[in-house]
């Protein structure tokens, strides 16, 4: 556990090197969420609400939705991709740790520095802003962190994927773009799938992408009331879960081809 540790530190400590970065960040993502949020507001027509959600829950799931994707989202997929293709990968393989650990591991510490200069300061920017109604209740927060946890897990096991497949394809970086589209669109974080389609919903509900951004965002909100908050965390655990067996099965059979490329 404690090279796990050293490993999010150094990890921490990188990305702080290059904070100044992330300022202009949250300056970009406070500009994407007033354009949501007028565009929502144009939508909506003056309706009290829209899908069970008022523009006030609206306008705080688009909030919390972008937020929230600062702590789940990291390059772990690209970073493999250029391991694999400089050949470093050979080297990170035969270091005294496991590989996709160490990678998660990077990417937990990636995904903390996020959290506490982006995320928390981008959202105080923005509730200061825009109608952003956040919750008295600790128990909405306390589901709300265990469920961006869960979404950490499923992106970046998602990622892991994205990135092994790069021992394959040699060049995925065409696979990288449209892995993030399609996680944007069907994780809920751009329209919320309560607005699909019937089928659609039918159909992403066999999908992890929900747990992402959707059911943090809808817990947050308290969209999902009762039971449907258990249901969503116990959707995301299983999903959690169940993506461990095709990243070992990929990573197992990855190693028995590799081919270095350069290095």
């Amino acid at each position: 556990m404690g090279k796990y540790l050293e490993m999010i530190r150094i990890r921490f400590l990188m990305m702080l090197a290059y904070r100044t970065n992330y300022y202009s960040g949250i300056l970009i993502y406070s500009i994407n969420i007033g354009a949501y949020y007028f565009l929502w507001s144009a939508i909506y027509g003056g309706k009290e609400n829209i899908q069970g959600l008022s523009i006030t829950q609206m306008t705080t799931y688009i909030a919390v939705g972008w937020m929230a994707r600062a702590f789940y989202f990291n390059n772990i997929d690209r970073e493999i991709a250029i391991e694999i293709k400089e050949g470093k990968v050979a080297v990170e393989m035969i270091r005294p740790y496991p590989y996709l650990n160490m990678k998660m591991m990077q990417g937990l510490g990636e995904g903390i520095f996020r959290l506490l200069f982006f995320s928390v300061p981008g959202m105080v920017i923005v509730s200061l802003v825009f109608p952003v109604d956040l919750s008295a209740n600790a128990e909405t927060w306390i589901y709300f962190f265990i469920s961006i946890i869960f979404s950490f897990i499923i992106n970046t096991q998602i990622n892991l994927l994205a990135g092994i497949a790069t021992f394959f394809l040699f060049n995925n970086d065409g696979l990288i773009r449209a892995k993030r589209v399609v996680i944007d669109l069907f994780s809920g974080l751009i329209l919320p799938l309560s607005f699909y389609p019937m089928w659609a919903q039918n159909v992403m509900g066999y999908l992890p992408f929900q747990g992402i951004s959707y059911i943090p965002s809808m817990i947050f909100t308290e969209g999902f009331k009762g039971s449907q908050v258990f249901e969503g965390l116990f959707n995301q655990a299983v999903w959690s879960v169940l993506l461990i067996i095709p990243v070992y099965v990929l990573w197992t059979l990855a190693k028995r081809q590799l081919v270095v490329q350069g290095g």
